[in-house]
């Protein structure tokens, strides 16, 4: 997937930390009988032309058109299970947790880090021993599980997960250093309208210009 989709999705000072995927045993498991069959038929094929094309009448390259044009369909299905994995994406960012589905129609679902009330991760023997597991995400939502099935590196996923949402709600919101003299602005108005006082401003204005 295109990476000016994802970026496409973000909202206002909102940036990505962390994208994650299936483990590749998920790939593996879903292109394994297709590498088998295209396998398979290129030996048949090579066979076919040495050994038995005098006794079918029919030329060797022939028979490797034929089982080119055969193994073409195992070969575009597991085309089409690499890209399903790779558009298949779980995305941490200082605002939510997205998960996209889809290689041409895009079905993304998405938690606000506020409403995650609790992150439930399980990994079994081999996925301790390969880094996979299943995070299960309570949300506060309507939807209120969000289920990642055998996401890869889990424990760096939920720990990015969680102190993303620390960070939201301790106010660590990333600054764009241009919208930083607008706040200065408005925070003069405030000191010349008396809701700030003079030290109050300039405390503040410091902070701004220190971010700059």
């Amino acid at each position: 997937m295109a990476k000016g989709y994802i970026e496409s999705l973000l909202a206002q000072h909102e940036k990505i930390i962390m994208v994650s995927r299936q483990h590749w045993f998920i790939l593996f498991s879903s292109i394994a009988f297709e590498i088998f069959l295209i396998i398979a038929i290129t030996i048949i094929a090579a066979v076919t032309g040495v050994f038995l094309s005098p006794i079918l009448g029919i030329s060797s390259g022939v028979i490797t058109i034929i089982g080119a044009v055969i193994a073409f369909v195992p070969l575009v299905s597991m085309l089409f299970d690499i890209f399903k994995w790779r558009n298949h994406q779980y995305i941490i960012t200082n605002r939510r947790v997205i998960q996209i589905a889809g290689t041409f129609n895009k079905n993304v679902t998405d938690s606000s880090l506020d409403k995650v009330n609790d992150v439930h991760m399980v990994q079994s023997f081999l996925g301790r021993l390969f880094d996979y597991g299943d995070i299960e995400i309570l949300t506060a939502s309507e939807l209120g599980v969000n289920m990642f099935k055998r996401i890869a590196k889990p424990i760096p996923f939920k720990a990015a997960m969680l102190n993303a949402k620390e960070g939201l709600e301790h106010g660590d919101v990333d600054m764009h250093t241009e919208n930083i003299p607008d706040m200065i602005t408005r925070l003069d108005q405030l000191r010349q309208k008396g809701v700030l006082n003079e030290e109050e401003f300039q405390k503040k204005k410091s902070e701004l210009l220190s971010k700059l």
